[in-house]
């Protein structure tokens, strides 16, 4: 089993920031790539960044200039890096892993963590 923990999230005022992490753990080979997701209420679930193994990382534009993805592949861990919070970054904040769970025969799958609640206050 792989198991997606997240930590970070809070209440902020605008203009602050926060640092979100997320730990993969379980059964993995490797992991491809990591992102993080967001849903605010009413709306649907929308990418943030991604990042690959390899340290290419993409991210929306409503967060370019702002947040910032990183890893640590040692430790299966991928960050957020939140400045400059707007109200509307407020939501629950979603980690996503692409894991290769087995070799042979080869078996990749994504999985979720279980969100963590960013709030800005204006």
């Amino acid at each position: 089993q792989v198991q997606l923990v997240e930590s970070g999230g809070g209440l902020v005022q605008a203009g602050g920031s926060l640092r979100l992490s997320c730990t993969v753990s379980g059964t993995i080979f490797s992991i491809p790539a990591m992102g993080w997701y967001r849903q605010a209420p009413g709306k649907q679930r929308e990418l943030v960044a991604t990042i690959t193994s390899g340290g290419y990382t993409n991210s929306a534009d409503s967060v370019k200039g702002r947040f910032t993805i990183s890893a640590d592949n040692a430790k299966n861990t991928v960050y957020l890096q939140m400045n400059a919070l707007k109200p509307e970054d407020t939501a629950v904040y979603y980690c996503n892993a692409d894991v290769v769970v087995r070799r042979l025969p080869y078996r990749r799958e994504g999985y979720w963590g279980q969100g963590t609640q960013v709030t800005v206050s204006s």
